[in-house]
C-alpha cells in the first residue's frame, strides 16, 4: 500500500497529533489505505482513536495532512461526515428511546428525509439482527444488542466508508464471532469499505483483507494480511507424547530443534527435512499429531518492535490478542 495509490479510501502523508503536555499520539504517520476491509491494530494507547478522529475532520492534525475518499480531513470535514459511518469505541446510547427512534435520528443528522431516515433505521436494524427488538428501549438491551445498534447508526446514512472503533468491545467470545461476521458480511455483500481498529490481532486476521499497524503513533507496516501472515522457513511438529526425546533425536540429526509450547519447531532446509523429522518420528514409534511449515502471526511485528532482536522470528509465540 503505497501514498496516492489509485482507489484509495484513506491517505495520511507525515500526520503528527501532539496533546499538552507533550503527549504524541501520532507521529508522522504516512500510509494510504485501499478499498476492502482493512484492520487498524496497535496495543491501547498506540493512537488508533486519535486517527479515527482526524479522519472524521473532529480532530485537527499538529502537522501533516489526512484525506478521506479524496477529501481534506481539515478542509472538508463536514462533507466527509456525510459520506462515512462511524462506530465509536465506548457506549454513548441513550437508554430512554428505542433503537429505531435512535437509528432514525442519526439518519435524519446525516440529511436523509423523514420517510427514508425511518425506512432505512429499519433496513439498518434487520441487517444487524435488531428486526424484532427494535422498538425495545435501548437501556433494556444487552452489551451485544448496544453494539449492534451502534453499527446500525453507522449505516443508516448509506455510506461509503465505515470506521468501526474496537466494534467487540466488552463481548464474549460468541459475541465477538458474530459482531465479526456480521462486519464482514457487510463489507462483502453491501461493498462498503470497512477500516476496523483494533488490539485483537486474531480478529484482524479472521476478517480484514488489508491490515495497518501502528505502535507509539509510527506505522510499523501497512500490507495484505496473506502478506502478514505468508509461511516462514520453519516447520512445526507437534507429537502427543515423547517431545524431549524427539527433540533430542532430531538435535543428534543436526537439526536444531526448539521447543514453543507443546510442539517443536525445526528450520527448514528444504524437502530433506521433512524426510528426516519422519523418519525420526518414525524411528522412536512416536504418534505424530502435525508437521507443517509454521505461518508468520501478526503479533510478530509487535514483538520485533518492542523487543528488537528478542528472538528469531520462528520462535515467537501466535498469541493474537496484543493489550
Amino acid at each position: 500500500m503505497t501514498t496516492g495509490a489509485e482507489g484509495a479510501v484513506i491517505e495520511t502523508q507525515v500526520l503528527t497529533k501532539r496533546y499538552p503536555g507533550n503527549v504524541t499520539a501520532l507521529d508522522g504517520l504516512t500510509v494510504t489505505v485501499p478499498s476492502g476491509i482493512t484492520g487498524l491494530v496497535g496495543a491501547n494507547g498506540a493512537g488508533k482513536s486519535t486517527l479515527i478522529k482526524i479522519l472524521l475532520g473532529l480532530l485537527e492534525p499538529t502537522k501533516g495532512r489526512a484525506k478521506v475518499l479524496g477529501h481534506d480531513c481539515q478542509l472538508e470535514g463536514e462533507q466527509i461526515r456525510t459520506l462515512i459511518g462511524y462506530m465509536p469505541e465506548h457506549d454513548c446510547l441513550p437508554p430512554d428511546v428505542s433503537a429505531t427512534e435512535f437509528v432514525t435520528h442519526l439518519g435524519r443528522m446525516s440529511g436523509l428525509p423523514a420517510t427514508a431516515a425511518k425506512e432505512r433505521a429499519a433496513e439498518s436494524l434487520r441487517h444487524v439482527g435488531l428486526h424484532e427488538e427494535r422498538y425495545r428501549q435501548i437501556g433494556t438491551y444487552s452489551t451485544g444488542m448496544k453494539q449492534r445498534v451502534k453499527l446500525a447508526q453507522a449505516l443508516v446514512g448509506d455510506p461509503r466508508l465505515l470506521l468501526l472503533d474496537e466494534p467487540t468491545n466488552g463481548l464474549d467470545p460468541a459475541g465477538r464471532g458474530s459482531m465479526l461476521e456480521l462486519i464482514s458480511r457487510i463489507g462483502t455483500e453491501f461493498g462498503i469499505s470497512i477500516v476496523v481498529a483494533s488490539h485483537l490481532l486474531g480478529e484482524i486476521e479472521r476478517i480484514c483483507d488489508n491490515l495497518v499497524a501502528i505502535e507509539a503513533g509510527r506505522l510499523l507496516r501497512a500490507d495484505t494480511i496473506t502478506s502478514f501472515t505468508e509461511v516462514s522457513r520453519v516447520l512445526l511438529v507437534e507429537v502427543e507424547e515423547g517431545l524431549a526425546v524427539l527433540a533430542d533425536e532430531l538435535a543428534k540429526r543436526g537439526l536444531d530443534p526448539r521447543q514453543h509450547q507443546r510442539a517443536l519447531l525445526v528450520p527448514l532446509a528444504g524437502d530433506a527435512t521433512y524426510d528426516a523429522v519422519r523418519d525420526a518420528v518414525a524411528d522412536l514409534g512416536l504418534p505424530l499429531g502435525r508437521l507443517e511449515q509454521r505461518r508468520h502471526s501478526i503479533e510478530e511485528l509487535f514483538r520485533d518492535a518492542v523487543e528488537p532482536g528478542a528472538e528469531p522470528d520462528y520462535l515467537m509465540t501466535e498469541v493474537s490478542d496484543v493489550r
